[in-house]
């Protein structure tokens, strides 16, 4: 049974690689998009393989590619066959949404600019990911979510303690913070096409995405303000906001404010503490840090993570324990949420996460399985007014590959 949703019978042809491209048509196939993923013949795209590089978690599925392209159907196109601009030239006409990220010169030769693109079908929303941006000296530099989210925008320095060098932080989470970004881009231009019949032209870069998320401190300073040192847990600037570890060995995040501070002496113990000068404002919390973290510290310590959680939450004081990705998988609050989702048609994975972007009583698709390496090669140009012979002809002079898609299989 297919069910209707959002947008069921919007066309998008997904002409990305790697993590945010994919991740955002992914976004709207979860609302019922049909989305057309093309790839290069061969391994297709790099993100097949990224599941089994270092340090992704080892295991049985390919959980990464079926995570940023499930729900679609695949192709393999060498886009730098002559034979192939026809093809690529009546999707783009079918097409209500083009997704590329392939870098500025390239995709001119393989024919996926905007001009030529818009050429084909003036209504097609097209939308880009680049590394730094479409101007400036660095405009045509290769980025990752390491280099231009989390490197250059500041994020990576400031996500460190005092003393500490910076470290590799979770790769893949610029890119799907990216992927937000341009379903942002493509919805507000299927609005606007909506109101005024026009395509547009809309995109973003990874290293916008990354000053964005450390707007705070960026904004900062372009407003001339000093900043505080990296942080360092004995002595933070706030001590109401640190990780302390509990008797058992867990850690948990507090996030406190003054308001909080009558109930946060309660529930350590201390109600004295009110009665303390040097904890009268906030002025006070932060040139005497180092002791609250201490005495904050030795409380903490004294007892397990269940005690906390009943006297914190006794007082309403916000605070997380801080999970591993293995215990996050299994959280129960979750499923409850439809974070993870069941997966239909993969061995060895029967769960995927969900795009965060809901609409209440709106029902999502159900998520299936990405398709393997050109998969529905066949389907689709059939789909699209090509004749056996034609299809033939395309093999012959390699616009295609030579085997079917129920030939050739993902790894």
């Amino acid at each position: 049974m297919t069910i209707e949703s959002v947008f069921t019978g919007l066309k998008v042809l997904d002409a990305s690689s790697f993590i945010a491209g994919p991740a955002a048509a992914t976004m709207l196939s979860d609302f019922g998009a049909d989305v057309i993923k093309i790839e290069p013949p061969g391994t297709g795209d790099p993100q097949r393989r990224l599941s089994s590089v270092p340090p992704s978690p080892r295991a049985q599925a390919n959980y990464g590619w079926h995570l940023a392209n499930r729900n679609k159907r695949g192709m393999v196109i060498d886009l730098k066959s002559p034979a192939a601009v026809e093809v690529l030239k009546r999707l783009v006409e079918w097409a209500d949404v083009v997704i590329t990220n392939f870098p500025h010169g390239t995709r001119e030769k393989l024919h996926l600019g905007y001009e030529e693109v818009a050429d084909w079908n003036p209504r097609v929303v097209y939308a880009d990911i680049t590394g730094f941006g479409d101007a400036g000296p660095d405009a045509r530099q290769p980025g990752f979510d390491l280099t231009a989210y989390w490197s250059r925008s500041g994020l990576l320095a400031s996500t460190r303690d005092a003393g500490a060098p910076p470290t590799v932080p979770v790769w893949g989470s610029g890119d799907y913070t990216t992927a937000i970004a341009i379903y942002a881009a493509i919805t507000t231009a299927l609005y606007r096409r909506e109101r005024t019949g026009e395509g547009a032209n809309v995109g973003t870069s990874l290293l916008a995405t990354g000053v964005w998320a450390t707007g705070t401190l960026v904004a900062g300073a372009l407003a001339g303000g000093t900043p505080f040192e990296l942080h360092d847990r004995k002595a933070p600037a706030n001590p109401l906001i640190n990780p302390y570890r509990t008797a058992d060995g867990e850690w948990f995040m507090l996030v406190a404010s003054p308001p909080h501070w009558p109930g946060l002496t309660r529930a350590v113990g201390h109600p004295e503490l009110l009665e303390d000068p040097r904890f009268a404002d906030l002025e006070g919390f932060v040139r005497n840090a180092a002791a609250l973290s201490e005495l904050l510290d030795a409380e903490f310590r004294s007892r397990p993570f269940a005690h906390w959680t009943d006297v914190l939450g006794r007082e309403r004081i916000t605070y997380s324990l801080i999970q591993t990705p293995e215990e996050t998988a299994q959280d129960p609050q979750l499923r409850a949420n439809d974070i993870v989702v069941p997966l239909e048609g993969v061995e060895g994975l029967a769960e995927t996460i969900s795009s965060p972007v809901n609409l209440r009583g709106v029902p999502k698709v159900p998520a299936k399985r990405a398709p393997d390496l050109g998969e529905h090669n066949d389907e689709i140009l059939a789909q699209l007014g090509f004749d056996p012979a034609e299809i033939a002809e395309l093999r012959t002079q390699g616009a295609i590959p030579g085997t079917t898609g129920t030939e050739a299989q993902s790894p």
